[in-house]
């Protein structure tokens, strides 16, 4: 059976399963997610403009203002180190989204500094990605206990948003899935929905299901992964964060070597997920680490999904670029 149809037949199912019946891709779709091989994450939010890799949703989002934004630098840079793939960050812990949403004013719409409020950053991700023939991907925060964690200090006498605006508080799971329908409906295709924080005390194994098969309705060929799944019907795809690696030892956080699911190995290029200026100078990873962990994780059955970080202009820095056009030269 060819994609198209297995797509057309999973649809089918989607379309008379109950909630509760747990949608997966036939395991032949699953393994074309393996041809990606190599792909980009994205981590560029209110975060950034803020030195903290946890924003809280108290910021003023009239700091998030990065004004020589350039997304085809960040395609160019991805297709010149061999990537098929990217992930753009729209939702993160501070819950600001990238769009503008109907379901909330924490979002792109009170950026006033930039484009005065009128910018579409998930749109703009989407159409400068696709030119460039790579595949597109979304992450999005489901709720989670983020504050006085990696620098999520909260305001004097403010309480824990736990990654969701006002308008979302008392009921998570609908608004997720008032977001994700915006999300899935108004972009085209999503070739990747990776969504953290999918296991805590708010989410319950009965709403990831639901999340899922909402998805799943929406687009029935977007495959779901959830960060550090390693479980079958959990994930779409396993889910293996941040390895460490060093040269005089086996890398850590990867797949078995005999592992057989298709996985993806999430990785960083640099210090940290989001840019502060603490790490600015920081070198980038060697190009022989970047391309073992590459091509371990490949070996092993993963795709690697490695990090970049834009910094507050909205552009990646010279020694990224560079680096990640050495590493396309080292594996052509």
């Amino acid at each position: 059976m060819t994609a198209t149809l297995r797509i057309l037949a999973l649809a089918l199912v989607v379309g008379v399963a109950g909630c509760e019946s747990l949608i997966v891709p036939d395991d032949a779709l699953k393994q074309e997610f393996l041809a990606w091989e190599f792909g980009m994450f994205i981590h560029f939010n209110m975060a950034t403009f803020h030195e903290r890799e946890w924003a809280n949703g108290y910021e003023d989002p009239a700091t998030f203002r990065p004004d020589s934004l350039d997304m085809g630098q960040w395609a160019d840079a991805a297709v010149a180190a061999g990537m098929r793939y990217a992930v753009l960050t729209v939702k993160h812990t501070g819950g600001w989204a990238l769009w503008n949403s109907r379901h909330t004013v924490h979002d792109a719409g009170a950026f006033t500094g930039f484009r005065d409020g009128k910018g579409d950053l998930v749109r703009e991700f989407v159409e400068t990605f696709r030119s460039r023939g790579l595949r597109v991907g979304l992450y999005y925060c489901l709720p989670g206990d983020y504050a006085g964690r990696f620098g999520n200090e909260l305001p004097k006498g403010r309480s824990p948003l736990h990654g969701y605006p006002a308008e979302a508080q008392g009921d998570y799971l609908e608004f997720t899935r008032h977001q994700l329908t915006e999300l899935l409906t108004n972009y085209g295709p999503i070739d990747l929905i990776w969504m953290d924080q999918y296991r805590s005390r708010f989410v319950s194994p009965r709403d990831w299901r639901r999340i899922r098969n909402h998805i799943k309705g929406l687009q029935p060929a977007t495959f779901v992964i959830g960060n550090d799944a390693r479980r079958s019907p959990e994930s779409d795809i396993h889910s293996y964060e941040y390895p460490a690696y060093a040269a005089d030892r086996p890398a850590r956080g990867v797949p078995p070597a005999d592992n057989t699911h298709p996985a993806e190995v999430s990785d960083v290029i640099g210090p940290s997920w989001f840019w502060n200026t603490s790490h600015a100078d920081a070198p980038a990873r060697a190009v022989d680490e970047i391309v073992h962990m590459r091509r371990l994780a490949n070996q092993r059955h993963a795709n690697y999904l490695l990090n970049v970080s834009p910094d507050t202009t909205g552009r990646l820095s010279t020694e990224v670029v560079r680096r990640l056009r050495e590493v396309g030269e080292a594996t052509r």
